[in-house]
């Protein structure tokens, strides 16, 4: 088995598409806007996992969303080969950042706010 789709509760899908794809640079796989349905996809790896930009109608999923992004916690991470390059570049296109990239044995992260309810950590392994 592996992975297929995995997603995201975002407050507005569509908006979130945009950001997605113009500024993350991710490749569309799927966009139905009349079903409020929008999958993107790494342009580095197109037979990789989706990842589903779920509208965060349900209640539940809200206050999930809510309050994981109100504890400052990341929603999902991203593998990045230069964490630093990848800041410098969305910090260019206005994406707000929590902080500089730090490092540790781990290797190095930073943390963004994606505009549509979530908090993403980059991270590049050392």
């Amino acid at each position: 088995m592996r992975i297929k789709m995995c997603g995201i509760h975002v407050v507005d899908p569509a908006a979130a598409f945009e950001f997605y794809r113009d500024v993350l640079g991710f490749e569309e796989l799927m966009a139905v806007p009349e079903y409020n349905l929008y999958i993107v996809r790494s342009p580095q790896d197109p037979d990789g996992v989706g990842l589903l930009l779920e509208p965060s109608d349900n209640p539940v999923a809200e206050a999930y969303r809510r309050g994981v992004y109100e504890q400052g916690l990341p929603i999902i991470v991203f593998g990045a080969p230069d964490v630093r390059a990848e800041y410098e570049r969305l910090s260019a296109l206005g994406v707000r950042f929590t902080g500089e990239p730090t490092a540790d044995q781990s290797g190095t992260s930073a943390v963004f706010d994606d505009t549509c309810g979530n908090l993403i950590q980059i991270h590049q392994d050392e």
